[in-house]
């Protein structure tokens, strides 16, 4: 079928970048965000070509051990193929992919399911939105349904207890992942560290950002790094809060979600919707 179809397309076309680039990087990557690294691949689209896919396609294409790699050296590279990882073929040096890739860090609202790199907490007593003034009264309800223990107090939200949005090394719930979007935090960062290079003739060399690998092979094949926390589908961010900037025009849809949305639909029938669908690649 197709899929067989697709791995030994992406094996042929790492093979034929071999031909045609002088270097191969694996990099890593951390909250993927599919703009910035478009716009990264279209940068650098004269110099250089991305992949990202099965790490271990990846790793039959470069050839995992000596006896099967495609150049001298290769299979070194192939062992850092792992967790999130992707390989770059490209002309250009080191730093200069670097500082390409510096570029197109971004900020964003972490999602439903990342580990939490800071703990993040709204203290009691009335709650302040982004902005730094009193949170508008109208998103009581949906802190509330969000798990926070509110009241309107005069028009005023009140905040009953100290309430987390998010601990430190643990993952983010689908309420907290709308929660810190409402207060205007954004604990992700897309970003892409060099792991390893290999050039042309052999030489190959591993670089400090490889020592704090952790050994993450859940991605292989699989972009779905939410399938292991056993959340259903109806509890991520419902998708057109997805890129929705914070302030006003989230409070809007969260307003309109009140009315009990989930309805006799229910979580059971969502869930089953498979993880690709809607990825829009």
């Amino acid at each position: 079928g197709s899929r067989v179809e697709w791995k030994g397309g992406l094996i042929e076309q790492i093979r034929e970048a071999l031909e045609q680039y002088q270097s191969v990087f694996v990099f890593r990557c951390a909250n993927l965000r599919n703009n910035a690294f478009k716009e990264l691949k279209a940068t650098l689209a004269d110099s250089s070509r991305f992949f990202m896919g099965s790490n271990k396609v990846m790793q039959v294409a470069l050839g995992k051990g000596p006896e099967d790699e495609q150049r001298d050296g290769l299979h070194q590279l192939a062992e850092h193929v792992r967790g999130h990882a992707g390989m770059v073929f490209t002309n250009l040096t080191k730093e200069d992919v670097e500082s390409a890739m510096a570029k197109y860090e971004v900020s964003d609202y972490a999602r439903t399911g990342t580990v939490a790199r800071e703990t993040i907490v709204v203290e009691k007593g009335p709650v302040h939105g982004p902005h730094g003034g009193l949170m508008e009264h109208t998103l009581e309800p949906t802190l509330r349904k969000n798990g926070m223990p509110t009241k309107l107090n005069r028009g005023v939200i009140e905040l009953l207890a100290d309430h987390a949005l998010c601990k430190e090394g643990e993952h983010i719930s689908p309420q907290g992942a709308i929660l810190l979007r409402l207060f205007g935090h954004e604990l992700a960062t897309f970003k892409m560290d060099l792991l390893c290079g290999w050039h042309d003739g052999g030489d190959f060399e591993v670089y400090e950002c490889a020592e704090d690998v952790d050994g993450d092979d859940s991605m292989d094949g699989d972009d779905d790094r939410f399938k292991d926390d056993g959340i259903s589908s109806s509890m991520m961010l419902p998708t057109e809060l997805m890129h929705v900037e914070s302030g006003p025009a989230v409070a809007k849809l969260a307003r309109g979600k009140d009315e009990g949305s989930q309805g006799a639909r229910g979580p059971a029938r969502k869930a089953k919707k498979p993880a690709k669908g809607g990825r829009g690649r």
